[in-house]
This record gives C-alpha cells, structure tokens and sequence, in this order.
C-alpha cells in the first residue's frame, strides 16, 4: 500500500523546490494519498545539526562558508544572490522522501527523514574543504599546494573572475579542457604562446580554487576584440564560448529530470557477468534501520563533478557503487592537493566507491561496461551527447536485455542547443541559465560564481531523478532512462525579474578581526545599526567600514544582542569548520580513509 508523505519545512524555498520535485516524479510513481495508509515524514529545516542560531539562508551562507568561496574570485566574503543552500536543502528534503519510499517498498523499517540548509550549504562547499584540509603523507598540511586559501589582499577586484570584457563592453566566458586549443584561441587574439601558457594553469585550477587570476595581457588582448571577433576566434580554435547577459530570468525553464520508462520485462531476459563484476552485492537486510538503497548497486561511468557527486549521493543512502575508470586510473586522481596518495577533491566525491579499470575504446572494455550494467539496479554517466550511441552503450542498448535496469545521463545542457552544443560544464551553464546574472547584485558585473554551483546542484538533481526511477520500479517492475542537466538543475533556483540593489549593510562588514555578516532584523531596519555607530552615513561605505572596523565580532555581536539585533560571523577559513565545536555533528574530522575533512552525509533516517 503506498504511503502517505508528510512534510514539515520551515525555510520556504527548500519546502517549494522539494513540494516540485516530489510532483514531478509524480508521473513515474502512485498518488501518495488515500485512507488507511502509512504516513512517512521529511523534515528540513535551517540548522539542523550544526549548533547554531542560523535563522535565514545569508545566515548559513555566512556560518557554512558559502559566501568566503563565493566571494575569492573580487576580493572577499560576498552573499550570493540568491538562495541557493536553501535550494539544495529541498532536493536533499526531495531525496531523502524518495528514499523513504524506496526503502518501505523494499521492507526496511525507514519512516522519517531529515535535513537542513545548514546541511546543504555544507555539502555544496565539501571538495573546498577536503582540499583546504587535506594532508600529504608526512601529515603536515601543504602550505605550498595551488590549492592554499587565497588571501583577499591577493585577488583584484576584478581580476580573480574567468570572464572577458570586450571591446564595446560586452562580456564573454570561455571554456576549453583542451590546452592546445586554449593556446590556438589567445594565438588568434595575437597573445605569444609563453603568455598563454602562463593562463593556463590558473583558468584550469579555477574549478577548485574558485579564483582565475589571469594575466592582464590576456584581458587586454580580449579587450581590444569585439564579441563577433572572439566568437571566430573560438570557433576556429574549437573553444565554447557564451555572452554574458544581464538578464537573471532562465532562458528556459526544463524539467529537471525526464524519465522515461523501459520496456516491460519478458522472462527470459538473462544477465550475463565475467570475471570483471565485483562479487554479489548484499542482500537488503530483512528488519533493521540502516540505509535506504543498501543492497542494490549503481555502475557509473562519470568524470570531473556532476556524476560523480550523483554516484556519491547515492553512495551515502547505501547503494554500493562500482565506479568505471580507464586503465591507470582516472587522471583526476592525481589533482592538487593529495591527501595520502589521491587527490582530496576526487575522494570528496569517490572514496568508498569500488573501482574496475576498463578501456572503453575497445570492445573488451565495452563487453566489462556490459556486463558489469547486467548485475547492475543503476547505470549512470555524463559522457558527451552522442558518446554512448557511438559506444553502443545507450538505453536502446542496455534495457531491452535489462529492462528493470535505471539508465541515468547526466548532461550539460540536454537537448538545448542541438547536435552542436557548447562544453557542458558549469560556468557556461551559469550563463545560459541566467544563474551568471542572478548571483551578483546590480552594483557588479555578472559574471558566473567561480564556486561550482551547477555541478553540485545537476548532480543532486540526477540522483534525485534516479531515486523516483527506483520508487516507480518498486511499482511497476520496470526500469526507466532519466536524463537531466547542469541547465535544468539551474532553473531550480528562484530569482527575481531585476537583479537586486544592495547597500553596505547587505555585505559582510568587517570587524576588527574577521567579518561579520547582519540578520534580517538589522538589514530591515538600517537605522537601529546607525544608532550603534554614532549616526555614520548608510551611503558612505568607507565611513561606515572604518567604523565598523574599530571593534572586534565578538564585541559587535554583543552590542548588536544588547539592541535586539541579530548577526552571523563569517566563516572566511575552511578548515576551522572541522574543529569547531559548532560543527562536531554535521563535519567529520579527518581521518586515515581519507586524509581531509568531510561533511556527514546531509540526512538523517529514523
């Protein structure tokens, strides 16, 4: 019988991206009402574990590190502009519901959930705290890794951000994973080798130090182009290429997943394992509270963060993941900085994933891929669009001999541009999507957050889409295909119709030893925080900083209290998450499996 679901939300967003998400799965699964039927309850509010007053989406942002990640790239903490943990809290509030359903079906005794913004904020900033925390193997912190926390007296106002400005003040991203053709597009802009090299390394590194301090020559040269010059530059140099517009609204609004059901299963449909799939998967327990997907696997074949991170999510509910790399391992493995003997950012997003090696360029490694799908609940990836057809690899291939299997893709941008679509990575889908425009206040050029936004977000929304492929399989028998994007997870976020205007109060302010970010209280009511500092001018931002900075956050937070006042410190060091008392039961420290700290998986099952 299927149960009835019951909500409890106090942040208003996370509670209508989760109601959505829920509907929208609606189609793949039963009605959830009816008499007689069992209630399941999630729960999301706005702290959850973490041992702090947070009572709206700038506080987490400002206490989770949100805003110090945010803000590297023009020199300090800086809000984004729209409520994104609170977004991620209601796909967390939306997987973990699924997950419940899933678990009934399968006879585990699961009956609530819950989670947090704080949580979601947490999860959002997990690789720059693996990175920032990690440790080589003498077990001293790396002072000199390019990962090292950037300094704000060390990124320009301007100069840590990715985007171009053009001759007649337009402004442009690139993206290239390709060296050679980075070096091709900045030699058709008339900019010598050597100086492009030197772009290089800080425009790749940008997804994990979320800076891009170029050099200026680069900027310059761009800047002497027109748009429609540097356009043909990229298209001759094979780099992808977008304006940034001021427009926050999402061009398009896609469904966040599509789920298609396979075909129905006929009995004598037969897998067929080698020697290369891992032994029998366990067994669901018969009584117990453990997790919700424990005994079913998911095979994935994934690369950089978007896949990996919706493997991981399905990981930390208890599925056991067998993760496909090419011989040798996958390169990102052996990014800066190493904890132990692999990259902290990739064991961010695949520690306690089982890895086979297989060469897909070949028909034996496509045979392992084959078979390995044939033991498999879930087959996910975000290969390239038209990859897997090529591969012979697609859903037509996989479900008709597996038809309970869930075939997921995880792409950039679905079928929004065609047969000839950009790179899908995060940055470009910031700027398709509006998102670029909305993060930043109207005082400011938009630009894409230098945080990776829509990669977090696509990946929760893929195994979100997996998870309501796994709830209508419990029903129906049959697996689906569920394709979703980094564009589709992007128009998730609400924002409004013009950017916004802030004052100085909607900025952190700094203190004499850190920064301190105002409540909602303060920010509605300007004239009581005045009054504190001995009638300065709201509009004269230097005036009021230098007040401001006489005291320190602890004596601020004080005097702000005393007037009824709320405020947040900032967070602006992310290692001090895994020691702070605050924190003890929403971060882990680190520990020998992984060498960095890590947020705890961001539900709590009862």
């Amino acid at each position: 019988m299927t149960p009835r679901l019951r909500a409890t939300a106090r942040p208003a967003v996370a509670a209508t991206i989760a109601g959505r998400l829920l509907r929208h799965a609606a189609p793949g699964l039963p009605e959830m009402s009816g008499p007689g039927r069992e209630t399941l309850r999630y729960t999301v509010d706005w702290a959850g574990p973490v041992d702090a007053d947070l009572p709206d989406e700038r506080a987490v942002q400002a206490a989770c590190g949100l805003m110090q990640v945010h803000g590297r790239a023009t020199g300090g903490p800086l809000p984004l502009a729209v409520d994104y943990a609170s977004v991620v809290a209601g796909v967390l509030a939306a997987q973990g519901a699924t997950a419940l359903r899933v678990a009934r079906a399968r006879g585990l005794d699961l009956r609530e959930v819950r989670t947090s913004v704080a949580q979601g904020a947490l999860l959002a900033v997990g690789q720059y705290l693996a990175a920032e925390t990690a440790r080589d193997n003498s077990g001293s912190p790396e002072p000199d890794a390019p990962h090292a926390p950037v300094a704000a007296s060390d990124v320009p106002q301007a100069g840590g951000l990715a985007t171009l400005e053009t001759a007649d003040d337009a402004r442009v991203e690139v993206e290239t994973l390709d060296p050679l053709a980075w070096r091709e597009f900045w030699a058709r802009l008339g900019v010598a080798p050597a100086l492009a090299g030197r772009g290089w390394l800080p425009f790749q590194q940008r997804f994990a130090t979320a800076v891009c301090p170029l050099p200026d020559e680069l900027r310059q040269a761009a800047r002497r182009r027109t748009p429609a010059e540097l356009r043909a530059a990229a298209h001759h140099a094979g780099v992808s290429l977008l304006t940034v517009g001021s427009d926050p609204a999402p061009a398009v609004r896609p469904a966040a997943w599509c789920l298609t059901p396979g075909p129905a299963p006929f009995p004598d449909a037969r897998a067929h394992p080698d020697t290369a799939v891992p032994g029998p998967r366990p067994a669901a327990p018969v009584s117990g509270a453990v997790l919700p997907l424990t005994g079913l696997r998911v095979v994935e074949s994934t690369r950089r963060v978007q896949g990996p991170l919706a493997g991981h999510v399905l990981r930390m509910l208890g599925a056991d993941v067998v993760r496909i790399e090419p011989p040798g391992g996958d390169p990102m493995r052996w990014l800066p900085p190493l904890a132990g003997e692999c990259s902290a950012r990739f064991s961010a997003l695949n520690a306690g994933k089982r890895v086979v090696e297989a060469d897909l360029t070949t028909g034996q490694g496509r045979d392992t891929v084959r078979a390995l799908a044939a033991e498999a609940d879930v087959f996910l990836h975000n290969w390239a669009p038209g990859k897997a057809a090529r591969l012979g690899l697609d859903a037509s291939d996989l479900l008709p001999g597996h038809p309970a299997l869930v075939y997921a893709w995880a792409s950039g941008f679905g079928d929004a541009f065609g047969d000839r679509p950009p790179l899908g990575t995060d940055y470009l889908a910031q700027v398709h999507s509006g998102l670029a425009a909305a993060v930043r206040p109207a005082d400011q050029p938009p630009a894409p957050s230098l945080m990776t936004l829509t990669d977090v977000l696509g990946g929760l929304v893929c195994a979100q889409g997996v998870l309501a492929a796994l709830a209508a399989r419990e029903v129906t028998g049959r697996g689906s295909r569920v394709d979703s994007s980094l564009v589709s997870a992007a128009a998730l976020v609400p924002r409004p119709a013009h950017r916004p205007r802030w004052t100085a109060l909607d900025r952190p302010l700094r203190t004499a030893d850190g920064h301190l970010y105002l409540g909602p209280e303060a920010r509605a009511c300007p004239e009581a925080v005045l009054r504190l500092l001995d009638g300065a001018d709201l509009m004269a931002t230097e005036d009021l900083a230098a007040r401001f900075a006489r005291r320190t956050t602890e004596e601020w937070t004080a005097r702000l209290a005393e007037a009824g006042l709320t405020a947040t410190p900032v967070l602006t060091d992310l290692t001090a998450l895994a020691h702070d008392p605050v924190f003890r039961a929403a971060v882990a420290l680190p520990d020998p499996s992984t060498g960095h700290a890590r947020p705890y998986a961001p539900w709590e099952f009862a």
